[in-house]
């Protein structure tokens, strides 16, 4: 077997809805993960910010700056964090997403070194991984797709893990084989599969259908995963569940609310 470039970290995922990932690293190796995923971590461990996923770091500053500036176009912070194990033991370190959903452990080597991803769904990678961008080519998909015009592209032969919201579902799409999904639920794709929107059509789906005016449609040959709830979708949820601004929220959502504002003397 081919050596591999990437860092060979051992993991296990841990829970069920709102799961964690728990990252072993013999001596000497290295993580890296978007900031603020951290959850914990063992004694002997460093972490240290780094611009981008960490490439390009021994090719002097503009390289560093350039690696940095390809998360800035897909709307991600400029830095990541690394961990690496200084100690002569192996050690753990944990890493959760910001949301309830799954955590999608995947070896790069499986899907021809190359994975297309939405551009929030990446959660950590073992260092040797590039996290680059995926340039749309139709002005279309960047200005309805949205997942924005550019999403992100995982480069290696490690490990990567991605993170979706509630449940997945994982396609294999022969030759051909067209798939339309809501463009919110689309969460990683192989380099082999077209990506493209389409208008929904027909005035009562516009104005009263509830699902949005455009779909992702995806052309095989490939392999997708799709999410059940979007982070998008889930905010949404509960701003519309919120109280209103001066309201005191109690039975906001039962028959007795009016009324229980009217006997709290509310307006």
């Amino acid at each position: 077997m081919n050596q591999r470039s990437a860092h060979e970290i051992d993991h296990r995922v841990v829970g069920d809805d709102i799961q964690c990932v728990e990252i072993t690293l013999d001596p000497q190796e290295t993580v890296i993960a978007e900031a603020g995923s951290l959850m914990m971590m063992d004694d002997g461990i460093q972490m240290q910010t780094i611009f981008g996923d960490g490439t390009g770091q021994e090719q002097g500053m503009l390289s560093k700056v350039f690696s940095a500036g390809k998360r800035v176009l897909t709307g991600e912070s400029l830095f990541m964090t690394a961990y690496t194990n200084q100690g002569a033991t192996r050690k753990t370190v944990w890493f959760a997403a910001a949301y309830p959903g799954k955590i999608i452990p995947l070896d790069l080597r499986n899907y021809g070194q190359r994975l297309i991803c939405q551009k929030n769904s990446f959660l950590a990678a073992a260092k040797g991984i590039t996290v680059g961008i995926e340039f749309s080519k139709k002005l279309g998909r960047g200005l309805f797709g949205g997942e924005g015009f550019i999403m992100q592209k995982l480069d290696g032969d490690g490990m990567v893990f991605v993170h979706a919201g509630g449940t997945i579902v994982q396609k294999d799409l022969a030759p051909g084989e067209l798939l339309r999904v809501d463009t919110g639920c689309l969460v990683a794709m192989t380099v082999g599969v077209h990506y493209d929107i389409e208008f929904v059509g027909g005035i009562r789906n516009t104005l009263f259908g509830g699902e949005g005016l455009f779909f992702a449609t995806l052309r095989g040959p490939g392999h997708v995963w799709i999410q059940s709830m979007p982070f998008s979708r889930l905010a949404d949820s509960i701003v519309a569940a919120a109280p209103r601004a001066g309201g005191s929220g109690r039975e906001e959502g039962s028959i007795l609310g009016g009324l229980g504002r009217l006997l709290d003397g509310d307006n």
